[in-house]
């Protein structure tokens, strides 16, 4: 026998955890096929919100959500570069609510006017009256020399007034020549000076002082009234 002992290596086995290992694939299993049920779940709930002349069905449409598509590969950014393809939208913003229920929330572009048988819009684009809208001024000269401060000043005017207004001819004078004469729907006519266009926002006040009566109404200098007999 030697004189050095003899050392021996012991090998510990390692025992296969079968249970363990189960338990994970099965886990695994199931979040895979949660997955793939949840990808499957359609959109059943969507709301139009805002929109006063495009439709909700075709915003719907413009959409890609017509045929309730999965709720969870929506994309929002598709949905809203989709929409701002219609002209008359200016913003929208989505909002996806569990469990499958998506808002849409529309801001349209605020219109000034019909000019020459198309929209005005507060940026500048016209369009072809696509929707019928008949409630908004009609422009009726031409405004080429002062456009853009007509089209900047005008949507300064707030929409309930802009709908009291019939008709918006140019009338310019060697005094001004930014000057408006609008005829409105009560049948009164107001001189207004593009500089003081806001004080349109207070037509409702000054109708109410004419006690009913009809006038011309000068916002262009020295906001007085001269009542029709």
């Amino acid at each position: 026998m030697s004189a050095k002992k003899q050392i021996k290596l012991k090998v510990k086995k390692r025992k296969i955890k079968i249970k363990r290992i189960i338990f994970c694939l099965v886990t695994l299993l199931v979040i895979i096929l949660v997955c793939y049920i949840s990808l499957k779940i359609p959109v059943k709930n969507i709301y139009v919100v805002g929109n006063n002349y495009v439709s909700d069905k075709e915003i719907i449409t413009l959409s890609g959500l017509n045929d309730y598509p999965s709720f969870l590969r929506i994309s929002k950014r598709k949905i809203i570069n989709n929409l701002k393809e219609n002209i008359y939208i200016k913003d929208v913003r989505i909002e996806k609510k569990l469990p499958s229920k998506i808002f849409i929330y529309v801001e349209e572009k605020k219109i000034i006017c019909i000019y020459d048988g198309k929209i005005l819009f507060e940026d500048g684009e016209t369009s072809n009256n696509n929707y019928n809208i008949l409630d908004y001024p009609i422009l009726v000269s031409n405004i080429d020399a002062v456009k853009d401060r007509f089209i900047s000043k005008f949507s300064l005017i707030d929409n309930d007034i802009l709908l009291k207004i019939s008709e918006i001819e140019y009338v310019p004078n060697d005094v001004d020549e930014e000057r408006f004469a609008l005829k409105m729907n009560d049948g009164n006519l107001v001189y207004v000076t593009l500089s003081k266009i806001e004080k349109m926002n207070k037509y409702s006040s000054i109708y109410s002082s004419l006690d009913g009566k009809k006038g011309i109404i000068y916002l262009d200098s020295g906001d007085y009234v001269e009542v029709k007999e």
